[in-house]
């Protein structure tokens, strides 16, 4: 891996690959977690916008169609940490990638009328959340789990603060955190000169050397149960925990229970849920380490009569953790790295990744995942086990009025 910082501060990380494609993506180091009250989703907000128009292209067919006409992806995200956009296409067309993205992020136009429309679509999007169970479980749940702590704030905002984003708060926001020091460019792909591509279309963004907002550590975790009735079907919950951040060395330990836990149908809690039991269709665990927490957390759904049964069930499955085999941290580990090697085979999940782990830590953690993977031990299983998945868990329940 090739890394190098601009002459503005704009640190840029090249992994060549052997594909045929090759992805742009830039990531900026804020999200939902930097907003207050006042603007909260200001973060997605802007990251609809710029692709609403710039001055070269005023609008937002002009800009898509110069990806999308190669039979490029063209897409971005928001998260509570960051912000992402990416570009991939086939190795030969990278500097049109590289062109279309300076564009939008150095040279948005935030006009009045498109701030006004783009409100009515993110509405719509927030309201398709709220209508979903199964989107809606998971803001239920962050929530209620970091209750007091940025993390809580959710990534789409509110209605109350969509209604108010105004033209002077987003660019307010945009010039804050939209600068070459609080930037990271990753490319994936089989191609040269990426070190002058990005010195051409990105010199021009300027540093502003601000700090980034620290937060403290989320509140301690203590149990928590929290239903709220819809007029649904099924039952939706989540069982979860609060755990440390990506940089810690026991959150590859927390990978591979997730891995035992929840790999698709041979995990251990769709085989008690669904499998033995037949209570649910849809079983899952999710570990996500982020740059300065992260959580642990299994969910299903049930009928309502059985929410109690499948909770039980899923905290038996959890504290068995405690009991791993060798074999069964084999597996685990075999599991991970097999899925990691087909993600890796796709630019667009490594040039994320890349840049991930740049803003969380360093980008050769990425490159070195695997073997932190296989270095972990039984002990380091038992240990986590112990000190996070415990008796002190955050419950969410979606149920049938």
């Amino acid at each position: 891996m090739q890394k190098f910082t601009l002459k503005n501060g704009l640190k840029v990380l090249y992994q060549k690959t052997n594909s045929n494609s090759a992805t742009v993506n830039v990531l900026v180091k804020t999200g939902s977690n930097n907003e207050s009250n006042g603007i909260s989703g200001i973060s997605h907000f802007i990251e609809h916008m710029l692709f609403e128009g710039t001055k070269k292209r005023p609008n937002s067919r002009l800009i898509a169609n110069e990806i999308e006409k190669l039979g490029g992806i063209f897409n971005a995200y928001t998260s509570g940490e960051v912000t992402c956009y990416y570009a991939k296409v086939m190795n030969k067309d990278i500097e049109k990638a590289f062109e279309i993205l300076s564009d939008i992020i150095l040279n948005p136009l935030f006009e009045n009328k498109i701030i006004g429309k783009e409100r009515k679509v993110i509405m719509k999007e927030l309201h398709m959340v709220i209508d979903d169970p199964r989107f809606y479980q998971w803001r239920l749940f962050q929530k209620e789990l970091f209750k007091g702590h940025p993390a809580a704030n959710p990534t789409l905002g509110t209605s109350a603060s969509l209604k108010s984003m105004s033209r002077e708060k987003i660019l307010n926001y945009y010039r804050k955190y939209y600068s070459a020091d609080k930037m990271v460019i990753s490319v994936a792909g089989n191609i040269d000169g990426v070190n002058s591509m990005a010195e051409k279309y990105f010199l021009g963004m300027k540093p502003n050397n601000s700090k980034l907002p620290s937060h403290s550590g989320p509140p301690k975790q203590f149990l928590s149960v929290k239903i709220e009735k819809r007029k649904i079907l099924s039952s939706y919950w989540v069982i979860g925990y609060k755990t440390p951040s990506r940089s810690s060395r026991e959150s590859y330990a927390l990978d591979t229970i997730a891995a035992m836990l929840g790999r698709g149908q041979s995990g251990k809690l769709f085989d008690e849920i669904r499998n033995k039991n037949g209570l649910a269709y849809e079983v899952g665990v999710n570990h996500e380490p982020s740059k300065e927490h992260g959580y642990f957390a299994v969910y299903a759904s049930t009928d309502k009569a059985n929410v109690e049964k499948g909770r039980n069930i899923a905290l038996n499955v959890i504290n068995e953790v405690k009991k791993t085999t060798e074999r069964d941290l084999e597996d685990a580990k075999t599991y991970i790295e097999g899925r990691h090697a087909i993600e890796m085979d796709e630019t667009e999940k490594f040039a994320d990744k890349l840049a991930y782990w740049e803003f969380a830590s360093r980008a050769e953690d990425a490159l070195e995942y695997i073997d932190k993977i296989k270095n972990v031990t039984l002990a380091d299983i038992r240990n986590v086990a112990t000190k996070y998945l415990n008796k002190e868990y955050t419950m969410v329940v979606l149920e049938p009025k």
